[in-house]
């Protein structure tokens, strides 16, 4: 068994419209000096392997397929 995590982000010069929103909200409560507030989406998983290859390589694939829309976002992926 293989805990992983997957963080995905958007790519650099991709607008952002919720890390704006974020950055207003948080300076209407109060903190201040807050700015390029970008946000993105974390995903845990437990994958039944003992093969560390074989589980990141499968991570590779969900994020290519499903979990990642990978001409806006970059992802990566860590194994614990």
């Amino acid at each position: 068994m293989i805990k992983a995590r997957v963080t995905v982000t958007l790519k650099n010069g991709v607008l952002d419209p919720q890390g704006k929103a974020i950055e207003g909200a948080l300076g209407a409560l109060g903190f201040d000096g807050i700015g390029q507030v970008r946000q993105g989406k974390v995903f845990d998983l437990v994958i039944e392997t003992a093969d560390k290859a074989k589980a990141e390589a499968d991570l590779k694939a969900m994020c290519e397929k499903l979990l990642a829309n990978t001409v806006i976002e970059n992802y990566s992926i860590s194994l614990a």
